[in-house]
């Protein structure tokens, strides 16, 4: 496997632990088991930017920057509809 699939398979898995932690974090009735679970939700969080930033500083995900005007068309489009 390469350094970037690994990369965005680990990804993955980051971004479905936050899944489980968002739906632990609302659906928890005890105040200590949510605490536990939005701290965990807050570090995975951490984790999975740092993880993302390894993916664009290695040129493994490139992100585009969209200029305004794209942004107003889509917009315009929208409230069209």
């Amino acid at each position: 496997m390469t350094s970037e699939l690994l990369l965005q398979n680990y990804l993955l898995l980051v971004k479905s632990t936050i899944e489980v932690y968002v739906h632990g974090t609302i659906e928890s009735s005890n105040k200590e088991v949510r605490e536990i679970l939005h701290d965990g939700l807050n570090e995975t969080l951490k984790h999975q930017e740092n993880v993302y930033n390894e993916l664009v500083n290695n040129n493994y995900y490139v992100v585009d920057n969209i200029n305004s005007s794209a942004i107003n068309k889509v917009i315009n489009k929208l409230n069209k509809d």
